[in-house]
């Protein structure tokens, strides 16, 4: 199933101020293939920032998303590479860090909080859902995309219509252990039909042997695991939520977000978001999104 478009909703607008801008040239192209940006020449921050560490570092470790088919999906060459990882280059870029001197570890829902409290990262880009649990452990910038959860089934299935006919059905419904979605449903279901695995492409797994009915998380994240599944799933298409996406960092770093969140707005204004979008998302869902407008940084 191929969808037209996604519904999109913007964040409530806050105005940033950049505490350190990079010095230096950038282009503001990223090729339609996905080609890295330009990585910014000469670029200089304040001694002691993180980006000033990172620059010097030459390095970001990036978490992110191994089997999230168009945000963040391992290929063959060991690589994950969608929109979230394009994103994350677009930061790198602007540091100036070329794209094949970030280093990526796996980062599923259960811990991201815990990877980047631990250092084992320096942020995360992973389909991560800002909301105010999480922001008592880290910080975030953005958000860069609003998602929604909506409900992946079999696409022969005429029995789920949306989050309220599943307790009717007595559906069992699978999703992954620590993120938003799987506490959303709860309130939609008996919790003994609750299935949770740590990766979605399990829940995949067990909607395609009948071992549950039904598989709910962002839209986003369905459309590809749809995508990849030759016509076996299909979209029940009611979402029910709102999920803004942003770049998990260690809490409290307000310069390392305010200068993520200028490098979006730049990013937008050039072309390079729209770019990341095409060369990933945009393979299924051509229409662009607006970039929501980022939250003030704390």
């Amino acid at each position: 199933m191929r969808l037209s478009h996604l519904t999109r909703i913007a964040a409530v607008a806050a105005t940033v101020v950049i505490a350190a801008t990079a010095c230096g040239g950038q282009s503001s192209s990223l090729g339609s293939s996905g080609a890295a940006p330009s990585v910014a020449q000469g670029a200089s921050f304040p001694a002691g920032s993180t980006m000033d560490t990172l620059n010097k570092a030459q390095t970001l470790r990036l978490g992110t998303k191994f089997d999230q088919p168009l945000f963040g999906l391992k290929g063959l060459d060991g690589k994950p590479a969608g929109f979230d990882v394009e994103i994350a280059k677009i930061i790198a870029a602007k540091l100036g860090i070329p794209a094949d001197k970030i280093t990526y570890t796996e980062a599923p829902s259960a811990v991201r909080e815990e990877v980047i409290e631990q250092g084992r990262v320096d942020m995360v880009a992973a389909t991560y859902t800002i909301n105010a649990k999480r922001k008592e452990r880290v910080s975030f910038a953005g958000p860069y995309y609003v998602a929604g959860q909506d409900l992946m089934v079999k696409s022969d299935n005429t029995t789920i219509t949306g989050p309220d006919s599943l307790r009717g059905a007595n559906a069992k419904v699978c999703s992954v252990a620590g993120s938003t979605p799987s506490e959303n449903i709860k309130k939609y279901i008996d919790p003994a039909n609750l299935t949770l695995f740590d990766v979605y492409s399990k829940c995949a797994d067990a909607l395609r042997t009948g071992q549950v009915d039904v598989v709910t998380t962002d839209n986003v994240i369905l459309t590809g695991l749809i995508e990849n599944s030759n016509g076996a799933f299909k979209l029940v298409n009611k979402k029910f939520t709102e999920e803004p996406y942003g770049i998990g960092i260690k809490k409290g770093d307000v310069a390392f977000c305010n200068f993520i969140n200028q490098t979006l707005k730049e990013a937008e204004a050039d072309g390079s978001y729209k770019a990341a979008w095409d060369s990933t998302v945009g393979k299924v869902s051509p229409e662009v999104p607006p970039l929501p407008a980022v939250a003030a940084c704390s």
